[in-house]
């Protein structure tokens, strides 16, 4: 089995950056895809962006693209989600993921996931 633990989450104004890391322990993530998603207050959890496992290819939600960026470091089993430019309208839990077998911004696909971080953006 694997856990994932997310840290960074915080209180920010609008305009800061944050950066979230997923922390995977039990086996190694290496191989898996890693992606991480978000829910906010009353809405259903939605794809932020995906890495594969050796971090040639990633893909993000339209509304992050250019803000966020997705990175991961095998070497400590630990996945990564720079948030720059942060805005209000990207308040919400998020959530780390590993192990897609399917459709890369479906929830459904992943295996593995952590409790989430909370972000919280103030205008």
């Amino acid at each position: 089995q694997v856990q994932l633990v997310e840290s960074g989450g915080g209180l920010v104004q609008a305009g800061a950056s944050l950066r979230l890391s997923c922390a995977a322990s039990g086996r190694t993530v290496s191989s898996y895809t890693m992606a991480w998603f978000r829910q906010a207050p009353g809405k259903e959890r939605t794809f932020v962006a995906v890495i594969i496992w050796d971090g040639g290819w990633m893909a993000y939600q339209d509304s992050v693209k250019g803000r966020f960026t997705i990175s991961r470091d095998n070497a400590k089993n630990t996945a990564y989600l720079q948030m720059n430019s942060l805005k209000p309208e990207d308040t919400a839990v998020y959530f780390c993921a590993a192990h897609a077998s399917g459709t890369y911004y479906s929830g459904a696909s992943y295996k593995f996931w952590g409790q989430g971080t909370q972000v919280t953006v103030s205008a």
